[in-house]
């Protein structure tokens, strides 16, 4: 059987040595039956123990462990999203950070279907509005949000991502940052994105979720 605790302290060095987790930012939880097992407060995600992680109930109650990092709210919205999510990654990682203080490019997803890796491994990104680190009110926006999405950028703050394994969610924030890196290379130039056409054959095929530009979901940005 995996070792969920160590696959938290392996995947937090990958994080770090990726550069998507600068300093002591970011936390990352497993979801282990009616309970979730979370990276401490002020953790550096580069430097996890195994026997020091932090035991939450899905109420939010600490069971067990050291003090859990604050964002244990917005961890159990987006477990409570998905039925099948096992894991929860939040990273402050630069290029998404900046994304997330722009405009969002539509409404259904912060940023704008320029390659087809985003779309392949996380679907749409949509932006959500700022809240202060750990303020309960940000989990209730994201359960409010009827859109369907694995992942998302938390305005001015950073990126989130909920998959049904740590490795998946991990690779989605990878996803996001570097189409974030794009996102921002492509400002003020001319360029082109997929079209309608080729963003559905890539979401179909790979069963990741797209909200359909219509009227009221129409780029807000460039």
């Amino acid at each position: 059987m995996t070792d969920l605790r160590l696959d938290l302290v392996a995947i937090g060095r990958e994080l770090v040595h990726a550069d998507l987790s600068p300093g002591r930012s970011g936390n990352m939880s497993v979801r282990e039956g009616d309970t979730i097992v979370m990276t401490p407060t002020n953790a550096s995600l580069g430097a996890l123990d195994r026997e020091h992680l932090s035991v939450v109930g899905m109420d939010g109650t600490h069971l067990d462990g050291p003090r859990p990092s604050k964002e244990v709210p917005l961890h159990l919205a987006m477990y409570r999203r998905d039925p099948e999510a096992r894991a929860v990654v939040h990273v402050h990682s630069s290029y998404a950070t900046a994304v997330s203080c722009l405009e969002p490019w539509a409404e259904h997803s912060a940023i704008a279907p320029a390659t087809p890796y985003l779309l392949m491994k996380v679907g749409q990104v949509p932006l959500v509005r700022y809240f202060a680190p750990g303020d309960p009110a940000q989990a209730e926006e994201i359960l409010a949000n009827p859109l369907t999405f694995r992942a998302a950028l938390l305005a001015n703050h950073g990126s989130i991502a909920a998959f049904p394994t740590l490795a998946q969610a991990q690779a989605a924030v990878g996803e996001i940052e570097e189409a974030a890196r794009i996102a921002l290379l492509l400002q003020g130039q001319p360029h082109r994105l997929l079209d309608d056409a080729q963003v559905r054959r890539l979401t179909e095929a790979n069963g990741t979720p797209w909200t359909p530009l219509t009227a009221a979901t129409a780029p807000i940005a460039g």
